[in-house]
């Protein structure tokens, strides 16, 4: 992957967008399941998101990966988190797992670089 996470976003922002026009239905369920699943319960949003970043790495989804590592970083996670969250999936999805493990640290960093005001 030559482009940075926030990059990876924003153009898999518009793919979706272009989804959502051509088949309003379908996502607007979509995005129905994803309030109900990231509802805070038992488990808060953070811890959520951890998880959803560990079944992303286990995956291999890049567009998964960048989407939870930025909405981890909003709900509060920190770097140390996140490593924790990739050494589990790594444990848990071996060789694969450890690669995109890699990548979603890249993606936290991206990502903290990202939201700092510019200078």
């Amino acid at each position: 992957m030559s482009e940075t996470y926030p990059e990876l976003v924003g153009g898999l922002n518009l793919a979706i967008d272009s989804l959502r026009k051509g088949s309003p239905g379908t996502m607007q369920a979509f995005n129905g399941l994803a309030r109900e699943a990231l509802k805070p319960g038992a488990l808060d949003l953070k811890t959520k998101e951890l998880l959803a970043i560990a079944i992303a790495v286990a995956t291999r989804c890049d567009g998964c990966i960048g989407f939870h590592t930025k909405a981890a970083l909003k709900a509060g996670a920190t770097r140390e988190e996140v490593l924790e969250t990739c050494a589990l999936a790594i444990y848990m999805g071996a060789g694969p797992s450890m690669i995109y493990a890699s990548e979603t640290l890249r993606a936290y960093d991206e990502w903290v670089v990202a939201s700092r005001p510019a200078a």
